[in-house]
């Protein structure tokens, strides 16, 4: 049987202060011996996949333990990682690129497809903000540190503005929308489903998503010791995501419904979202880990890293 918790930022970091009692339950085995997947995740696929059991089927012969742990954030799971709370999780772009500043040793064991349409700049309806150059001394807020900052820069990038043209103000997603419904900012950068909400409860209006501009993975993440020393179970559990997308990328009318349910959603809303997913899972090759070594190269040069960051050690095992 499963475990699931829901840890909020600020409980994990209290929980810090027991870094010790972490690590005596952060190796792949349990007291008795026996192995275990700790899974950190957000609200969603895993929600489906947790619910299905396949995971901890296929597991089962192999003498491993599955256990869930369910977080508000990406930036949570990886803090949980660093302390040695979970061994694997789902996660965006940019979050693991502050962890590894941070000296988290994770490792990308799998991605997505790219995904730029499930991110956007949104204004309200009836905005004078046309195109993305009358963005210039606007106030656009986003989520400090994730994807679409990445996005913005290069969205700034491309339409001929520096990231300092526009008056950046950090915002949750919940505090970014009540401030767009508010009119007390010009522009939110946001991705879904929080997008597709938008779009549908409050007619917003998408000035640019990011097509052309960045690939908007996701990431499936690990540390390098677990990598190591449990390949087989990192393979099965990778297997058991992409099948997972893969069943949703055909069953879609069904997959919103339950989506919905999870994420406590209109139906209308998830559907929105699933209409523009491209699914399946891909090894994180030299390629794709290149698109995070610019991601990490970008946020060096707008100082918010302090160092550059090189991403050689964050090269997965061979899970092929």
């Amino acid at each position: 049987m499963s475990t699931s918790l829901n840890i909020t930022r600020r409980q994990l970091l209290a929980t810090a202060t027991a870094a010790g009692a972490l690590a005596a339950t952060s190796t792949p085995f349990a007291q008795s011996g026996q192995r275990v997947l700790r899974v950190g995740h957000q609200k969603g696929w895993f929600n489906i996949l947790k619910g299905r059991g396949t995971l901890e089927q296929k597991l089962a012969p192999l003498g491993v333990k599955v256990t869930w742990v369910e977080f508000n954030a990406g930036p949570v799971q990886l803090e949980a990682l660093n302390v040695g709370a979970i061994d694997f999780g789902d996660v965006g772009e940019a979050p693991p690129i502050f962890a590894q500043a941070n000296g988290t040793p994770l490792v990308y064991a799998g991605a997505t497809q790219p995904r730029p349409k499930l991110e956007a700049l949104l204004i309200p309806q009836g905005s004078p903000i046309k195109t993305v150059a009358d963005l210039k001394g606007k106030r656009v807020a986003f989520n400090k540190g994730s994807n679409v900052q990445y996005f913005l820069a290069k969205l700034l990038e491309k339409n001929g503005l520096k990231y300092t043209d526009v008056q950046t103000i950090f915002l949750s997603p919940p505090d970014a929308r009540a401030a767009f419904e508010k009119g007390a900012i010009d522009a939110w950068l946001i991705w879904d489903p929080f997008l597709a909400a938008a779009q549908k409860q409050l007619n917003a209006q998408i000035l640019a998503d990011a097509t052309g501009v960045v690939n908007n993975r996701g990431y499936y993440f690990t540390s390098r010791d677990y990598a190591t020393n449990n390949t087989d179970v990192l393979k099965i559990a990778l297997q058991e995501i992409d099948g997972i997308e893969k069943w949703v990328a055909k069953n879609k009318d069904a997959a919103a419904a339950e989506l919905s349910k999870v994420l406590g959603l209109d139906k209308s809303i998830t559907e929105l979202y699933l209409s523009r997913t491209p699914f399946g899972i891909v090894p994180v090759n030299a390629d794709i880990l290149a698109e995070q070594q610019k991601i990490a190269d970008t946020f060096y040069d707008l100082k918010l890293l302090p160092k550059p960051l090189n991403l050689r050690h964050a090269a997965p095992v061979n899970l092929s």
